[in-house]
Parts: C-alpha cells; structure tokens; sequence
C-alpha cells in the first residue's frame, strides 16, 4: 500500500477506511462480518481508519475498540467529537466546549481501548462557540498525550486559519468527489497553504457514483439515503447521469466505476486521503484496487469537464443534516 502524509507529521495508508456504515445509517449492522472487512483492510495495506463517537451512537467505536484488541498491526485512529445526539434520533445539537471535549476523548479512549489518538476532529463547528477555546482545550489534550493530533470537519477556509493560527491542524475533513467540488473554492486551497492534509468522505457518492443505484427503492427502509434531497425520486433520475458517465468511462479504462471515481480523487495530490466506506468483503477489495489504477491528465479532464455538463440535483443533506456545514 502506497503511504501519504496528512500534515506534517501524520503517514497513513493513501487510502483510509471510513467504518460508520459499519453501525448504521445504510441498514441493518453485522458486526461479525464487519470485523472480517477490517481484518481484510489491514492485510491488504489500509492502516488509517475513521470512526466517531455519534457513530451509533457510541457503537463504532466499541466495535473499532474489539478489532483493536484482536489485531497485531499497527493501526492509525481518527475519531471526532462535537455532534450530539440521542439514540434511534438523527436530529443533533453541537457541542464544542472544552469541558465537553475532555469529556468525549476520555470516553473515547475507553470505548477505543488506546492511550493516545492519533487524530481528533471537531466533527461539527458550532459558530456560537469560538474556535479559539475550542483549539485551546485540544491543545491542552495534546500536551496531556490523549490526542497526538488536530483536525477538522465540514470548516470554512476563515475558521481554519483562526484555527490553525493556535494550533497545528493536521487535516480537514470534508466532502468531497465527483458530484461534491464544493471544497476546490476555498477550503482546498487554505489547506494546501497551510500545509493541512484533506480527507475526503463518501467519495464514492455514498456507493451512488458505483453506478449499483437506479431509484431509492434500491435502498432498504431504514437507509437513510431516502431521506437525502440527492436521492429523492426526481433527483435520482437526474443524478444518475452522473454516474453513467463514471460507469461509461471506467470501462474506457479497464477498471471499476468505484476504482475510476476513487483514482480521480487521489490524482488531484498527494496531500489527499480519501477515506471510502463498506461494510463489504468484495466492495472493500475493488476499493483498495483503485490504487493501482492510473488515469492520465486528459482522461481527467475529460472526466470532470463531462460531469460538469451535468449539474447535481440536491443539497448534500437534509437541512438537519447541513448543521456545522462550511461553519
């Protein structure tokens, strides 16, 4: 497995694995399979893996904690703090005190099973509680050896500066894929002058640039990409011109829509991770196969400038969901 450096200090797998599904919102969870998908990730390379302490809530990173205590590799772990919620509710409040911050990486250690983690994001800015304070009390973390590094998710390019300018910050986490540029604007370039490292989330479309997706009824009950305005009927219809044009032109290449999707990503620099999700053996392993798989300049540019022709239809998130977005 190719190693990248998020920061300047953080080497991890080029591709990391992110485990939320591994707990919900894309159906029902099977832990016992989920643990043969991160056994299966180790052997193959992966050493980054990126969890939460909402995931579950709490789930994810018990079940993270368990392959930990089973495994002999040396793994990398991120988790997050800031998002609140109660169990079986989507609905969340934001959360970046200092006190709270303390409170969710000391049960976050336990729960994980570790001394020290290797890096803690804000999951969520809330824009009513200073980013300073909040930077201070991680750094207070730092000191204390609970947390090794800083990073970010879902900020604007202002608050990483401010962020930044009183603590290192190793990386931003955020969207980021064919049908979601959103990040090329501003938060990118701060990054990249900053010498921040980018994870890139769901860079498959949460599976729906794959091509598998045709209308939401493709999904189960409790997915919650039904309720997601890019998965709405209409919107699917429309979307899923996107991903024929990623189907048609990985064939063009000889790989899979997942590899060709996933080989963009990590042909726009070596500063980016990204960080695809599954809860799936044969998913899991065309993923890491993207790797090996190398486009050319002009078939890129031909890549981006025929989705471009096609605008997305949808925000991101539901409005709940857009809380602490570019905050």
């Amino acid at each position: 497995m190719k190693k990248r450096k998020l920061g300047q200090d953080f080497t991890v797998s080029a591709l990391g694995h992110g485990c939320m599904g591994m707990s919900e919102f894309y159906g029902p969870r099977d832990d016992t399979e989920s643990m043969q998908v991160l056994s299966r990730a180790v052997e193959l390379g992966v050493d980054f893996f990126d969890t939460a302490d909402m995931y579950g809530p709490h789930h994810n990173e018990a079940l993270l904690g368990n392959f930990i205590r089973q495994t002999n590799a040396e793994i990398k772990i991120a988790t997050k703090f800031g998002i609140r919620r109660k169990p079986g509710e989507y609905a969340r409040w934001i959360d970046n005190s200092v006190s709270y911050a303390r409170e969710a990486c000391e049960a976050s250690l336990k729960r994980l099973g570790i001394d020290c983690i290797d890096l803690y994001y804000v999951h969520r800015v809330n824009t009513e509680q200073p980013i300073e304070e909040t930077m201070e009390g991680l750094a207070t973390l730092v000191k204390e050896g609970k947390i090794a590094r800083i990073g970010l998710c879902e900020v604007s390019a202002d608050t990483l500066r401010r962020a930044h300018a009183v603590h290192p910050v190793s990386a931003v986490q955020t969207e980021y894929s064919l049908w979601s540029r959103q990040v090329e604007g501003s938060i990118l370039p701060a990054c990249r002058a900053l010498g921040v490292g980018f994870v890139p989330y769901s860079p498959l479309g949460r599976g729906f640039l794959t091509g598998r997706f045709h209308s939401n009824q493709d999904f189960a009950d409790k997915d919650f990409r039904n309720s997601m305005p890019r998965f709405a009927p209409k919107a699917i219809r429309q979307n899923r011109r996107i991903a024929d044009v990623i189907v048609t032109m990985a064939a063009e290449n000889a790989c899979t829509p997942a590899q060709l999707a996933l080989a963009w990503l990590l042909a726009q620099g070596d500063d980016i991770v990204p960080i695809p999700g599954t809860k799936r053996l044969n998913y899991l392993e065309d993923n890491i196969a993207a790797i090996d798989v190398s486009i050319s300049a002009e078939a890129c540019a031909r890549l981006e400038a025929a989705v471009a022709e096609l605008p997305v239809l949808g925000e991101r998130y539901t409005e709940e969901g857009m809380k602490g977005v570019d905050a």
